[in-house]
């Protein structure tokens, strides 16, 4: 963990410069996460990067929490955050596991994690933390890189890059498997969203059960 925390706090810098790839998609990605959200809810960025998920949907809710384990892609949001003088925005360093205690079961109305479930170590583990963490009826927004399937032998390519510093850890898996494990987690209403993301990208949205 600390490693791709190292290799995120090398990258924070560029990546903050760099404008996002496909502008389109990302806007109706936002527009489907704002269209579930109320002024009332308490939102949790996860992989919050340097903060553009989160102020966008700032506006909309009571709270909005980012949490990264980049300290460098923290302080980088958290300079946004106060150069746009946004006062319902924390932001969190550290990793998404059983030390991240900040909220309780049940706590929080919605749940983003824009590309980031592909990066976690123990997929299951997190989506049932996820789970646990919001309300009954609570929202779960997700967009990950499936690479599973695929004809192109990804997964040496990655080991190679990432031995060569030049990418994080990366988990190949299906979207097959990933909506199978949120049905597992126990979450309902596991929809596709058509926002025109590539193939290789699983845009999803699902609930908790009320």
């Amino acid at each position: 963990m600390s490693t791709d925390a190292e290799f995120w706090n090398t990258l924070a810098e560029k990546y903050s410069r760099k404008p996002v790839e496909d502008p389109d998609t990302f806007e109706r990605k936002i527009a489907i996460t704002k269209s579930k959200m109320t002024p009332r809810d308490v939102i949790l960025d996860i992989g919050c990067g340097t903060g553009s998920l989160v102020l966008r949907l700032a506006p909309i809710a009571a709270e909005v929490h980012g949490l990264d384990f980049s300290s460098e892609m923290i302080r980088i949001a958290t300079d946004k955050v106060r150069a746009q003088n946004v006062d319902n925005v924390t932001f969190h360093i550290g990793p998404f596991d059983d030390s991240f205690t900040k909220f309780e079961d049940g706590h929080l109305d919605g749940i983003c994690t824009y590309s980031l479930l592909h990066l976690v170590y123990n997929l299951p583990a997190t989506l049932d933390q996820i789970f646990q963490l919001l309300k009954p009826g609570g929202f779960f927004i997700s967009s990950t890189v499936c690479l599973g399937g695929s004809w192109i032998p990804f997964r040496p390519i990655l080991n190679v890059m990432r031995w060569l510093g030049k990418a994080p850890m990366v988990k190949i898996f299906s979207k097959h498997t990933l909506e199978n494990e949120l049905r597992r987690a126990g979450f309902i209403e596991i929809t596709h969203p058509e926002v025109g993301v590539k193939s290789t990208i699983a845009f999803i949205v699902a609930f908790k059960p009320r």
